[in-house]
């Protein structure tokens, strides 16, 4: 399996969005903006009762951002619609009138992590890993902070992201509250995001659908300033330190 791809199944009421692009799952501009149109697609779709966002292969969920677009970026206005694409990845499934579920079967790093925390409901293996390097190549996790603090708090997201060269455990995300529920196989994880999926497809949709606005309460103002974010990092991404560092990764 070589590749890349972003596609939408759905089966027994469960939609599952899959993105895949080897090695690590890093996510240019065109899977992002594909992710965003399943995502408001699912939500539509009455044949739809709950979402699973995962992403293929064995031991990455995500790296985050493409390396190699990151320095292809030649001004502020370019960067920032770089990082709009995670920006409306997570308005999507804030925004999505359906229950999302997170399979995470690897390690996330930087934008990664974001997609996991912005799942209402997250289940990993005890493989995924996760870690916000975004300070190592000189900018910060301004636009997955909203999410990724509002899961864990802002004292764990401070050592998350001060620390940005260590891998934190899943048994760390677990506690902090990124992930709901931590399996010891991707195999076993499969059946329980599978069980749990078609579990809530029973319950009354229009209950979900308020708990789920209940859940995403005083996050209204997401969509602009996740925007605002997205100029920030957009900026920091043309920096020398920015652009020295990423050429040792491409």
């Amino acid at each position: 399996m070589s590749t890349s791809y972003v596609h939408l199944n759905v089966e027994n009421k469960v939609g599952y969005i899959e993105f895949y692009n080897p090695p690590h799952n890093a996510l240019p501009a065109a899977m992002l903006a594909r992710l965003t149109e399943l995502i408001e697609t699912a939500g539509r779709d009455s044949s739809i009762a709950v979402i699973v966002l995962k992403s293929g292969g064995d031991r990455t969920f995500c790296a985050g951002a493409s390396f190699d677009e990151l320095i292809a970026i030649s001004n502020p206005e370019q960067g920032a619609e770089f990082f709009k694409g995670f920006a409306n990845v997570i308005n999507a499934l804030r925004n999505c009138p359906k229950i999302t579920i997170g399979r995470v079967q690897g390690k996330a790093v930087g934008g990664g992590v974001g997609l996991a925390a912005a799942t209402d409901y997250c289940m990993a293996s005890i493989h995924s890993e996760i870690k916000l390097s975004e300070l190592i190549i000189g900018i910060g996790p301004f636009v997955i902070e909203p999410a990724v603090t509002r899961k864990i708090g802002l004292s764990a997201m401070s050592q998350l992201s001060l620390e940005a060269s260590e891998f934190f455990s899943a048994q760390w995300a677990q506690e902090k509250g990124l992930y709901m529920k931590v399996c010891p196989s991707q195999e076993t994880l499969d059946a329980e995001v599978k069980l749990l999926a078609e579990q809530l497809c029973e319950y009354n949709p229009e209950a979900l659908q308020k708990l789920k606005e209940t859940l995403w309460e005083g996050t209204e103002h997401w969509g602009k300033l996740l925007q605002d974010r997205a100029a920030i990092s957009g900026r920091l991404v043309l920096s020398d330190f920015t652009k020295t560092q990423l050429k040792k990764y491409t």
